[in-house]
C-alpha cells in the first residue's frame, strides 16, 4: 500500500482555445451588432478608445454600454464627464428611453461631471493625474462598479503641448484603469490626420473603434469601424450605425450569414394557375421571393393575392408599402375580388406604409426588424424594393436587401419583393440588379400587340424545384388573377390576346387546339 498524503497533485491547465491559446474574455455591450462585430463585445478589463467628430454618437454609444450593463449583465458603471454636466446627461438619455436617476438612485450607475475650463487650465510643473486617481477610484468602489466612460479624454490634456508629458500620462491612465480590473470606454475627438486630437490614445488603447457621420445625396449617415481590437479576431469593414429612440443599432448583422435551414414545405401563391407552374405546389416555406416588371404589370396584384393566402391559412403577413397607404392598397384591391381589409380587421394583415425618404437605409432596415420581431409574422411583403433607390446607392441597397433576406431566412419567414424596372430595358434584368438575392423570380410583362397590351408572367428561375418554362397571358378579373390556358396556331407559336380569341373560334368543335399547354423544366 503507498502512502499518498501530503503529495500535491498537479494542478490541471485551465482549457484553451482549440489553437492553444487563452481566449481573451470580453463584456458584452448589448448595444445589437456591436456584439456581433466585435464576437462578443469590448476586451474585458481593458480600456476601449472610442473616437470620431462632434455628433457622430460616442457620448451616447459609450452610454447605452454602462446603461445595458448595469440592466441587463449586473455590471454596475461610472460616468465621468469633462463637458457635460449631470443634469445634460441625465436629459440627453431620456431620449433613448434610459432613465438615468432611476439607475443611480438604485447605486447601478454613478455621473460625475469634472468641470475643465481651457480658459483657466496653464502648464506650470509636472502633470500629475493623481486627483483624477483618487476621484474616480471612490466612485469605482462606491458602487463596486465594473464598468467606465471617461468623456471626453483631449479636455484632460488640453493645457499640455509637451507630446512625451502627454503620452506618459495617458499611458499611465490606461495602466491605473487596468489595475482597478474595470471595462473603459474612452472617447476622443478626431483631428486632421488623426483619429484623435493628439494621435496618442489610439497607441495605448487595446481596442479602438472609429465613428463617423457624413451626408451623402442630402442624406446623413453614421458609420462605425473597429481600427484594432488586440487579442481578438473582429470584423474590418465600415458598419452603418443608427441612433434612435431605441438607443444605438450596428448594421449590418454580420453574423447572420447563411446558417439559415432550408424547409422542404410549401406555401400557396394565392394564384391557382401560378401554383401550377410551380408543381401545384407555390413556393417553399422561407424563400425570397422577387416579382419584377413595368409599371401596370400585376406586380402588387401579385402581392395582394398572397398576402390573401397566408391570411387564409391562418398566418401572419406583414405588408411593407413604399407607395401606397393600406387604405389605398385595400381599395385597388377589391377591384380585382381581393378583400385585405377583413384581415386587417383580424389583425392577420398589417400593412406597414412609409414613403422611403422619410428614413435613411439603416433607419428602415432596424424598422424592419423591429417590426418582424415584435409581431412575428410567417410572411412579408415589401412593394416596391426599387424605391429604396431614393435614398441610397445601388450597392448600399443591395447590401440592405442582403441583410434583410438572411434575417427572415433564419426565422423561417418567406418574403415576396416586388422589383419595379424601367420600360425599354431587358426584362430579366432588374434595376437594383437583386435577383441573384432570390429563390425564386418571376417577371411580369405587359406585351403589346395588335393595337392592344397583354399581361404575361414566366418563372425566371425557382432554386430546387420544378417550374413551368412558359411565358404565360393572365388577365385581371372579379374574381383576381386568373392564367389563361395556352393556345397555339399551326405553326406553333402562342396566341394571346384577341388573337387567342379568334384562334380558339377558328378551332373546330371538339377538336382541342394543337399543343394546348406545355412542358415542365427542371430547377
Amino acid at each position: 500500500m503507498f502512502m499518498t498524503a501530503g503529495v500535491r497533485r498537479p494542478k490541471r491547465a485551465p482549457k484553451r482555445a482549440g489553437n492553444g491559446r487563452r481566449p481573451l474574455a470580453k463584456a458584452p455591450t448589448g448595444i445589437p451588432g456591436l456584439d456581433e462585430i466585435t464576437n462578443g463585445g469590448l476586451p474585458r478589463g481593458r480600456p476601449t478608445l472610442v473616437c470620431g467628430g462632434a455628433g457622430c454618437g460616442k457620448t451616447l454609444l459609450a452610454m447605452e454600454f454602462l446603461v445595458r450593463g448595469a440592466l441587463e449583465f449586473n455590471e454596475p458603471g461610472v460616468f465621468m464627464s469633462f463637458e457635460e454636466t449631470s443634469d445634460d446627461l441625465v436629459e440627453n438619455a431620456r431620449s433613448l428611453g434610459f432613465d438615468l436617476q432611476r439607475l443611480a438612485s438604485r447605486r447601478r450607475l454613478l455621473l460625475d461631471h469634472v468641470h475643465l475650463d481651457r480658459t483657466e487650465l496653464t502648464e506650470a510643473g509636472e502633470y500629475d493625474l493623481e486627483g483624477l486617481f483618487i476621484r474616480l477610484g471612490h466612485a469605482i468602489d462606491s458602487i463596486h462598479a465594473k464598468r467606465v466612460v471617461l468623456d471626453t479624454i483631449e479636455l484632460l490634456f488640453s493645457g499640455l503641448s509637451d507630446r512625451l508629458t502627454v503620452r506618459s500620462e495617458l499611458g499611465r491612465l490606461f495602466r491605473w484603469l487596468k489595475t482597478k480590473q474595470v471595462t473603459a470606454i474612452v472617447t476622443g475627438e478626431g483631428d486632421a490626420g488623426h483619429l484623435t486630437r493628439h494621435g496618442l490614445e489610439e497607441y495605448v488603447s487595446d481596442c479602438v473603434i472609429l465613428l463617423d457621420q457624413r451626408v451623402m445625396e442630402q442624406s446623413a449617415t453614421r458609420r462605425l469601424r473597429i481600427i484594432k481590437y488586440r487579442g481578438s479576431a473582429h470584423g474590418g469593414n465600415e458598419m452603418p450605425f443608427l441612433i434612435d429612440d431605441h438607443g444605438v443599432s450596428v448594421l449590418p448583422i454580420t453574423s447572420l450569414g447563411l446558417a439559415h435551414q432550408a424547409s422542404t414545405a410549401h406555401v400557396s401563391t394565392g394564384v391557382a394557375g401560378l401554383d401550377a407552374m410551380f408543381g401545384k405546389k407555390g413556393y417553399y416555406r422561407g424563400n425570397s421571393v422577387l416579382a419584377s416588371g413595368t409599371a401596370g404589370t400585376g406586380k402588387s396584384s401579385v402581392a395582394a393575392h398572397f398576402a390573401q393566402a397566408a391570411c387564409r391559412r391562418g398566418e401572419r403577413c406583414l405588408y411593407f408599402a413604399f407607395e401606397e397607404s393600406a387604405s389605398q392598397i385595400a381599395r385597388n384591391m377589391r377591384s380585382i375580388g381581393v378583400d385585405l381589409e377583413p384581415w386587417m380587421r383580424r389583425d392577420l394583415l398589417r400593412v406597414h406604409s412609409q414613403r422611403p425618404t422619410a428614413l435613411g437605409l439603416e433607419a428602415h432596415l432596424v424598422a424592419m426588424h423591429r417590426l418582424i420581431e415584435d409581431w412575428r409574422p410567417r410572411v412579408v411583403i415589401v412593394d416596391p424594393v426599387t424605391n429604396m433607390i431614393a435614398v441610397g446607392s445601388e450597392t448600399e441597397v443591395k447590401a440592405m436587401l442582403a441583410r434583410l433576406i438572411d434575417f427572415m431566412k433564419l426565422r423561417q419567414i418567406t418574403a415576396l419583393f416586388t422589383s419595379l424596372t424601367e420600360g425599354g430595358r431587358a426584362a430579366e434584368r432588374t434595376d437594383l440588379g437583386v435577383s441573384s438575392l432570390m429563390d425564386v423570380w418571376m417577371v411580369l410583362g405587359n406585351l403589346e400587340a395588335n393595337g392592344e397590351r397583354n399581361r404575361t408572367i414566366q418563372i425566371v428561375k425557382a432554386r430546387g424545384m420544378a417550374h413551368s418554362n412558359q411565358v404565360r397571358e393572365f388577365v385581371m378579373t372579379n374574381d383576381g388573377i386568373k392564367l389563361v390556358d395556352v393556345s397555339r396556331r399551326i405553326d406553333g407559336s402562342v396566341a394571346i390576346g384577341s388573337a387567342r380569341g379568334a384562334q380558339q373560334r377558328e378551332t373546330p368543335a371538339g377538336k382541342a387546339s394543337p399543343r394546348r399547354g406545355g412542358r415542365r423544366k427542371g430547377a
